[in-house]
């Protein structure tokens, strides 16, 4: 077994017997992991009381070069998660994230660009006025870090770019936006306006500061949530737990 080091967010810890716990931690520099931390459920010891979910730490961890668990030795808190005061909103946007990274990442599948964007959707969840914005922005980093980013640029069903047309409609199980011209009532797609759809392709550039400066409307923020929890339930196969909560 090898050591190594790295910093992770903390995405799922369970108890595992009386003074240990298994955890899933989602790595800068090596993805997914999952580990036996012995001695976890102890308040002294190598892990400090570190092993908080959503918390961020320094771990050295031996990666086993067979399946199973590899073996947590040591964790140091970086910083804990600090939603919304009285908001549980904001907790559970909190879950949200962990709950995505664990259903959609892959075990040793490193996503620094990932990572970055989950710290950052944890650091806005501690404000009300950019927590939904936060959840969007991550979202949609996810989705094309994942390569399964719809195609808001041109529609799936002519190619044709959308440029002209004040409404377009969303096809999840097709992967994109589709044109006013290409729409057909049996399709039943998602409505968004033609500003949503910009919306859209700034919010999932690669740019790290543009998507800052929107100031978006309750309801284009309602249409980009609708488009994002669309393509996310289609990636998962399945409607995320956590996503009744911020529905509502």
């Amino acid at each position: 077994m090898s050591s190594e080091k790295s910093e992770g967010l903390m995405l799922r810890v369970t108890d595992f017997s009386e003074t240990s716990r298994i955890v899933v931690v989602f790595t800068r520099e090596f993805g997914k992991i999952a580990a036996l931390a012995k001695g976890g459920r102890r308040l002294k010891g190598p892990f400090e009381s570190a092993l908080d979910l959503l918390s961020t730490c320094q771990i050295v961890f031996l990666r086993k070069n067979t399946s199973g668990l590899d073996l947590l030795t040591e964790a140091k808190l970086v910083t804990r998660f600090h939603p919304q005061e009285r908001d549980l909103s904001s907790l559970y946007a909190g879950y949200y994230v962990a709950e995505l990274l664990l259903g959609l990442t892959e075990d040793y599948d490193p996503h620094p660009i990932l990572y970055s964007a989950a710290q950052e959707a944890l650091e806005m969840f501690g404000a009300v006025e950019t927590k939904l914005l936060g959840v969007v922005r991550f979202e949609l980093v996810l989705l094309r870090e994942l390569g399964q980013l719809p195609d808001f640029e041109n529609c799936v069903a002519c190619g044709a770019e959308l440029t002209e047309s004040r409404t377009f409609g969303f096809w999840p199980a097709e992967g994109g936006l589709i044109c006013s011209e290409c729409q057909r009532d049996d399709h039943k797609p998602i409505s968004i306006h033609a500003g949503t759809a910009a919306v859209l392709r700034l919010l999932s550039s690669e740019s790290e500061h543009a998507w800052k400066r929107l100031n978006l409307s309750p309801g284009q923020l309602k249409e980009v949530k609708t488009v994002t929890s669309a393509a996310i339930c289609h990636a998962m196969g399945q409607r995320p737990k956590m996503l009744r909560y911020l529905d509502h």
